[in-house]
């Protein structure tokens, strides 16, 4: 494998730069892959529910499907709680990070927001406060997180429920996630 010739950043020249940008143009092409394998490992990690994490997510983007979401809103419920593994107290950010490229600055904040807006079915047994989402009630997309929170999120906690696999969403998430991102444009 052909390496740039540079210890320091500073040294490196255009030609170590343009190397660089040919790995980076493959690695990037692989981020849906990555996310596949990334949201199969949730099948495992944090217990104590009726259903995986895998599976709570694979719920919250069949139930965006059946109510005929937008595509980026259904990549966006199925990878938001992504982040619970390696960022559990800030998930909901962590999982915003990984889509804000490729999804509008909308599902973007929904995503981002939705761990705040979710406390509200479950703060005050800890003695939090469920209504800590009303800091935002003027936002423009508040209601839509809400909505997020009490269509989507807060009911896919069922072992019954009829289940979308996730090989029907993976080419969603090559679409989403093999486009121009929002911020190069």
């Amino acid at each position: 494998m052909k390496q740039v010739k540079f210890k320091q950043m500073k040294e490196g020249d255009k030609e170590d730069y343009l190397l660089l940008k040919q790995y980076e143009d493959k690695y990037f092409k692989g981020t849906a892959d990555r996310i596949i394998k990334a949201l199969k490992h949730l099948d495992t990690s944090l217990g104590g529910y009726q259903v995986s994490r895998l599976e709570h997510s694979l719920q919250t983007a069949s139930r965006a499907l059946r109510d005929n979401a937008s595509e980026e809103m259904i990549v966006a419920s199925l990878l938001h709680d992504i982040g619970d593994e390696l960022a559990p107290e800030n998930h909901s950010e962590f999982a915003a990070a990984i889509l804000k490229p490729f999804v509008s600055k909308k599902t973007c904040w929904i995503i981002e927001k939705h761990g705040i807006f979710q406390m509200y079915y479950y703060a005050h047994h800890y003695n939090y406060n469920k209504n800590e989402r009303d800091k935002y009630r003027n936002h423009p997309n508040f209601q839509d997180c809400a909505n997020f929170c009490e269509q989507w999120d807060q009911a896919s906690f069922d072992p019954n429920y009829e289940t979308v696999p996730l090989k029907d969403f993976e080419p969603m998430l090559y679409r989403i996630f093999n486009r121009e991102p929002y911020s190069v444009k």
